[in-house]
């Protein structure tokens, strides 16, 4: 699931960058990664490939500053 997220972000949010490397620990929102106009790309690509709805009050830091934090959302989500 990281590298399936990495790769949205490399590929869709910054045009196949083949320079850019992200890690799963990155703080996707601080280091200006994913910007407010990307993160709703990225939230619309969670709901789809995971088949889930996130919530307008589940659109936190929390969930969604790295990578790693999407995963453990979406992974509480499909419990």
């Amino acid at each position: 699931m990281n590298e399936q997220i990495i790769n949205f972000i490399i590929q869709e949010l910054h045009g196949g960058a083949e320079d850019l490397e992200i890690m799963a620990e990155d703080d996707l929102l601080g280091s200006g990664l994913v910007e407010s106009m990307s993160m709703m790309r990225l939230i619309q690509f969670i709901e789809e490939t995971y088949d889930l709805k996130v919530a307008p009050q589940e659109m936190t830091i929390e969930n969604f500053m790295t990578v790693e934090a999407i995963v453990t959302y979406v992974e509480s989500k499909n419990k």
